[in-house]
């Protein structure tokens, strides 16, 4: 630890740290644009000038390393001219249009310039002008000219998302940030651009000038989405969604947000939203009120009930659907007679976990891994914010191996690459397992023949302190996922590496824990997606999209005698009998647990659409009707205290000796299996599929491009 002191006060500091860390230790606020804590040192703003005794001239606290001893003055006429003078130059070509520009209100520029700004400038020459650019239909470049080039977005695109898609060209005032050769810009996590852009250069294009930032409100929510669990800020007018932005966590997301966390909302207020009961009558839907439709549904459940047995009824669960909302769908299961429900639609294999199927290990940990080898995912866009801290650890050493199919560009160095179809991943790890044994002078768990490259990913597993196994969701989709985990699994003993499943969804982990799969005797879903059910509850899930049977699922469903669909959107039209509007995640209270168990409850930011009501309430009611006791509930956080195997401590949690990778299946290395059904990154739910700006993305039309060419 060194020693200095700022403005008058001791600081203690780790060597190595600037004078803005010491500053930041301390409370001192030192204005700046470049700096970001996120993001390496540039020092090209000049903002943060400070006067430091025996130097000659004021230093940038961003770039000045901490000495013994060193004496700092953040407030001395000295320090506050030189940060006045880059005022000065900084306003000297920026366009003077805060009353229209999309910033106003939250603008850094804007909030310094009052603090260290002259009310006059002495520059009376014409200022530049920058062409107008066209990157894409996330983020607006329609006004560069704003730009004061802190190259802020330039280092996250290289340093963060890991693809350098802006940068700088040419010198002084000519100087602009561009894509060079009229590219877009594609990252999913690009809209953080927008968000540490210190001016109004880089502005949302979905949001651009629909409100001002006075006239929102402010709610903390959590993302629907994949299993990061990103904490969000929605903001609200009028009760309507207008912007998304990141809720800083640094144990879940840090400042961060994928695109779909940011961009989804669109989908809420769009023309697809299901705002009223309807019923199919003579194939035509007829818009009903509430107490008709939950009449008509539990009429025939218990018809059907009582012709067919229990057993002829079932659910289909979405694993985004809310903790809350999957509990109920389970009892109200349960108190019908029927173990016939699962969350599990794009899985080919079911066989009985023996324990909450999570991460293995904190979110966190991944920033700081030596060593990860990830089985069956499309790494960057399955799990983006997992991928972005991976990328921190290969941007530290960490050796990054994979097995895979088709191998994307996961933006990061990736050491060691097995590239097979899925049918040979079981192979391929087992030749890993081979070469560890060869390691360690030990007996392998299946016979196999080790070559060049899985020794390399061996060697990584066995060095190292911090590493991890990580399935992902092709792996856990796979017909042969019992032999992956069984593999995984030993490696892990042999190696000392945690191992898990980055796992799908926002609420995989909680759909698990509440016993959202069949019971004893029950079906699963490849059963009742095959046609086995006569009556069926869809929640909050379209198995044309959402199922491995695709678009065989509809045609099966079709032949039951009832099915009702709980959704916020027109979904299953073809095939269903009854829609009934439940609330997106915004608009109904709830919780989702993420990949690594954490459990984050949420409210309702906005008021439910029309006659939209939270799914919880309608299973409650539909329960009461349905005579099915234990449905007492008059809020979901009641619904939440009576689920077990949550653990309060810092944060909520599911109960350690509930979270458990740990399988005693067989591996079978020679086994069948075809390629897994993973949804892309834009196609992963129903609220991103209904995002305009989002389909109109490069991933999304890439994915249109293959659905078709398939």
């Amino acid at each position: 630890m060194i020693e200095i002191e700022l403005d008058g006060q001791k600081v203690g500091i780790a060597e190595g740290s600037t004078v803005m860390h010491a500053a930041e230790k301390a409370g001192t606020f030192i204005p700046h644009f470049c700096y970001h804590k996120k993001l390496s040192i540039s020092a090209n703003c000049r903002m943060c000038l400070v006067d430091i005794e025996k130097m000659p001239k004021p230093m940038p606290a961003c770039a000045t390393p901490v000495t013994q001893g060193m004496v700092v003055h953040t407030k001395t006429d000295k320090a506050i001219k030189a940060q006045q003078s880059v005022m000065e130059f900084l306003l000297i070509n920026h366009p003077l249009d805060c009353p229209i520009c999309d910033q106003g209100g939250e603008c850094q520029l804007q909030d310094i310039a009052v603090g260290y700004g002259a009310s006059a400038s002495r520059y009376e020459e014409e200022k530049r002008v920058v062409p107008v650019k066209d990157v894409g239909p996330l983020i607006s470049m329609q006004e560069m000219t704003r730009c004061i080039h802190c190259t802020r977005c330039v280092r996250f695109g290289q340093e963060i998302a890991g693809v350098m898609e802006l940068g700088m060209s040419q010198r002084g005032e000519h100087s602009q940030i561009e894509t060079f050769l009229d590219h877009t810009i594609d990252s999913e996590l690009s809209g953080n651009m927008i968000d540490i852009c210190p001016v109004g250069a880089l502005t949302s294009k979905p949001f651009r000038y629909s409100a001002r930032t006075w006239e929102l409100s402010r709610r903390k929510s959590v993302s629907p989405h994949d299993s990061t669990g990103a904490n969000l800020i929605v903001q609200v007018k009028n009760n309507r969604v207008m912007r998304v932005v990141p809720f800083e966590n640094e144990a879940v997301n840090e400042c961060w947000i994928a695109d779909r966390d940011r961009f989804s909302y669109e989908a809420l207020n769009g023309e697809d939203r299901l705002t009223t009961p309807m019923i199919k009558q003579g194939g035509q839907w007829k818009p009903v009120d509430w107490p008709t439709a939950l009449e008509y549904v539990a009429n025939g459940l218990k018809q059907i009930s009582a012709e067919h047995g229990a057993s002829s009824l079932g659910a289909l669960v979405s694993p985004h659907a809310t903790l809350e909302e999957l509990h109920l769908s389970v009892k109200l299961m349960q108190g019908l007679g029927s173990n016939n429900i699962d969350h599990r639609l794009r899985q080919a294999e079911f066989t009985v976990a023996e324990g909450v199927r999570y991460l293995g290990t904190p979110i966190a940990s991944l920033s700081e891994l030596q060593s990860v080898l990830v089985i069956g995912s499309n790494l960057r866009k399955d799990h983006p914010l997992f991928a972005q801290r991976i990328r921190q650890s290969a941007r530290k050493g960490c050796v990054v191996s994979a097995i895979t199919s088709g191998h994307d560009d996961w933006a990061m160095p990736v050491a060691n690459l097995v590239q097979l179809p899925a049918g040979q991943w079981v192979q391929a790890l087992a030749s890993v397992a081979v070469a560890v044994a060869a390691e360690k002078g030990i007996a392998p768990p299946v016979a196999a023949a080790a070559n060049d490259v899985s020794l390399a990913i061996a060697q990584g597993l066995l060095t190292g302190e911090c590493k991890a196994i990580l399935l992902g969701n092709g792996a856990a989709h796979h017909a042969q996922a019992s032999s992956l985990l069984a593999l995984s699994q030993w490696l892990s003993e042999q190696t000392g590496a945690s191992f898990g499943y980055l796992t799908e969804a926002a609420n995989t982990v909680g759909a698990q824990l509440v016993g959202a799969e069949p019971g004893l005797g029950g079906l699963h879903a490849g059963q009742m997606l095959g046609g086995a059910l006569k009556a069926v509850l869809l929640l909050n899930t379209e198995p044309e999209f959402d199922s491995a049977a695709g678009a065989q699922a509809a045609a099966a469903l079709g032949k039951a005698q009832m099915v009702v669909s709980l959704s916020p959107f027109k979904a299953n039209m073809a095939f269903c009998d009854v829609m009934l509007p439940v609330s997106p995640f915004t608009e109904t209270s709830g919780t989702f647990v993420n990949a690594e168990g954490r459990a984050q409850s949420f409210h309702a930011v906005v008021q439910p659409l029309g006659e939209t009501r939270p799914a919880w309430k309608v299973l409650r009611v539909l329960a009461n009707m349905l005579e099915v006791p234990g449905f007492d509930f008059s809020s979901s956080e009641e619904v939440l205290r009576g689920i077990a195997g949550l653990t309060k401590g810092d944060a909520l949690q599911v109960s350690a000796d509930r979270l458990s990778n740990r399988t005693t299946a067989g591996i079978k290395p020679n086994g069948e299996a075809g390629a897994p059904v993973v949804a892309g990154i834009y196609q992963l739910d129903g609220i991103v599929r209904r995002a305009p700006a989002l389909q109109l993305t490069a991933d999304a039309r890439a994915a249109g491009t293959q659905e078709v060419a398939a």
